[in-house]
């Protein structure tokens, strides 16, 4: 293999700007958007695992045949390893190739549940593009169900790891590999089900592929597809880099645990230099790579996949949420930024075989040490931080004697934004959502008693955090809870004066006494009719809490989003004495008193970022046993 040359796959060559026909160039645009997203609903209807069709934990992508990504409705894995190892002039129709190497996949699979599959797209005999989809598959082997160990400090403890192999030859299926996967999965039948879904949906989306270039023809296509990148690169350029003064800009942020040493603020941290038309990211000075699962292996590719991910947070700097939401994010913003790595080892450049299972904390971390480093350069317009990912699940065997692994994503609050209050209870992944009960309760041995948005959990501000989950689980059979979450001590940082969200938590009720488990559990012991709650993040608050409008602050109470003790402690209102739970009525006398008191016992300059009580407690060296 050629993985460690710097660009084994083909570069688009330099070339003039060719005019398109506009209405052409939109069909094509809409075709790629629509094929996309018809792939994925292939998927979705077709797949057995819960994790896959229930919550929607997998993407698409296409790509021209130079490997960049040409849609932007969501992000997914990249095609330059395939190529790598198994050049275009190679490759046959019907074709298929497979890979989840987390260090052998040019930094596009962050962890091994995440198998990719990749199907060249040919016109007259050529490959001219590629179809992708990569699913997280609910157990992929290693010592732990469902392949996310947060005691792994190792890949070899977390499952199989496959480089790019060809699963099909020119449509016939290579049984042997098939035989080799599913022998090492606890969920053999579902895992095969799975990747003959994204395969076969993969094979659906290139003919349709193929029939835009048979309808258009190749230099007209192509010639459109580079339009569709210098767009999104042109956006940038010129709608939302200008709204940050060029310059040097600083931050850096933390994850708090590894799963196998004590709990510690483990930095990751950037240098921003924003220049005309572009913006330099340096990561140097991360912190080196951890014993446990939490690595990320980025830099490769020339940090192609990590520009991709992190990018859509300069939307936020758009003139109007609308415009925003209209901006997708291709290959095109790569132009835009570079990125500095950091030398071998450290957590987003890790020497093999460091684990990577639990990469999702630093991966998510990158976001807000993104959206953090920009608002100290726009004076604080962009939205507060958001922690919305975490794995939760239970395995053991059922009534009947049967083994079970139930896996589920649940999200929290996004941050309170300039013009908004955040979001409740969203997810990161595109489309995802929390398992229904009803799937819950008939699937497996568990009983979901509660699910509720949590109260009090988002950072208070003028614009207040959103909203974690609040979900309990009744066991119905003994058997064992999974958790691979992180912010279980640092909530989501405020903005511009805002506070904090509460931080994400899972107890178990023993007999009427909680017993709070960490953020990385391998299997911890649930009795049957024991009840496991999960509570997720709240976002950050974003401004002021006491210049929050009173109306809002009503409201936020009848709704049981807000508490009337935190009412009073956080906002500075004043409830009335002949108020009831149903019926509260703010005084609004003694409230503009008491914000006058707590405004003038605070500091008059109130901090850009507030990490919250969790930061400090860390910091004083109060978590010192592993959890």
């Amino acid at each position: 293999m050629n993985q460690h040359s710097r660009h084994p796959w083909p570069t688009a060559p330099a070339r003039d700007v060719v005019q398109v026909d506009p209405i052409v160039l939109q069909i094509v645009e809409g075709t790629l958007n629509s094929i996309e997203a018809e792939i994925e609903y292939a998927i979705e209807r077709t797949a057995r695992s819960p994790m896959i069709r229930e919550a929607h934990d997998y993407r698409v992508g296409l790509f021209d045949r130079y490997c960049r990504k040409l849609t932007g409705r969501s992000y997914s894995a990249m095609p330059n390893a395939v190529v790598r190892d198994f050049p275009p002039e190679t490759m046959k129709p019907g074709d298929v190739f497979l890979m989840n190497d987390t260090y052998l996949t040019e930094g596009s699979i962050g962890h091994l549940p995440d198998l990719c599959s990749t199907v060249p797209v040919f016109h007259e005999g050529i490959v001219v593009a590629y179809i992708q989809a990569f699913g997280h598959h609910d157990d992929v082997g290693g010592k732990v169900p469902g392949s996310m160990p947060g005691t792994a400090a190792t890949v070899f403890e977390e499952g199989m790891a496959i480089p790019p192999v060809k699963i099909y030859s020119e449509g016939v299926k290579n049984d042997a590999v098939f035989t080799i996967i599913k022998r090492n999965t606890r969920v053999p039948e579902m895992l095969s089900a799975d990747l003959d879904s994204e395969v076969q949906a993969c094979l659906m989306g290139a003919r349709r592929m193929q029939g835009l270039f048979e309808r258009f023809g190749k230099d007209q296509v192509e010639a459109c597809f580079q339009a569709i990148l210098d767009k999104c690169r042109d956006i940038y350029r010129n709608e939302l880099l200008s709204k940050i003064a060029d310059g040097e800009y600083a931050w850096e942020d933390y994850v708090e645990h590894d799963g196998l040493t004590d709990p510690k603020l483990h930095k990751i941290a950037i240098k921003m230099t924003k220049m005309t038309g572009k913006i330099v990211l340096d990561f140097n000075g991360t912190d080196p790579q951890s014993t446990g699962p939490i690595n990320w292996p980025t830099d490769y590719a020339d940090g192609a996949f990590l520009i991709k991910w992190i990018a859509p947070i300069l939307r936020n700097l758009a003139d109007t949420p609308e415009r925003a939401a209209e901006i997708h994010v291709n290959e095109g913003v790569c132009d835009v930024f570079e990125i500095v790595f950091p030398p071998k080892g450290t957590l987003i450049t890790p020497e093999w075989p460091a684990a990577t299972n639990a990469r999702s904390f630093v991966l998510l971390r990158s976001l807000g040490l993104l959206a953090g480093v920009v608002a100290k350069a726009v004076d604080g317009r962009m939205p507060a931080d958001q922690e919305t990912i975490r794995y939760t699940g239970f395995y053991g065997n059922d009534a009947d004697g049967k083994p079970f692994l139930s896996r589920e994503v649940l999200g929290g609050g996004s941050g309170g934004r300039y013009y908004a209050d955040g979001n409740d209870a969203i997810h990161i992944v595109p489309d995802s959502r929390n398992q229904p009960a009803e799937f819950t309760e008939t699937r497996f041995p568990v009983m979901v008693e509660k699910l509720a948005l949590s109260t009090d959990s988002g950072g208070a501000g003028l614009r207040r955090g959103g909203q974690g989950y609040e979900k309990h689980y009744r066991a119905l059979v003994d058997c064992r809870t999974i958790v691979t979450a992180d912010r279980v001590r640092l909530g989501c940082y405020g903005l511009k004066g805002g506070k904090a969200g509460e931080p994400f938590c899972v107890t178990v009720d023993t007999e009427g006494e909680a017993r709070k488990l960490g953020g990385l559990v391998d299997g911890a012991e649930v009795k049957k009719g024991q009840v496991v709650q999960v509570v997720t993040t709240g976002g950050g608050g974003w401004g002021d809490p006491l210049t929050r409008e009173l109306p809002l602050v009503l409201r936020d109470v009848m709704e049981g989003r807000v508490s009337i003790a935190a009412a009073g402690r956080d906002y500075g209102v004043v409830f009335r004495a002949a108020s009831t739970a149903d019926e509260p009525v703010i005084d609004e006398a003694a409230t503009a008193a008491k914000r006058a008191a707590l405004s003038k016992a605070r500091p008059s300059d109130l901090p850009m970022i507030d990490r919250g009580e969790g930061y400090e407690k860390m910091l004083r060296g109060e978590f010192r046993s592993r959890m």
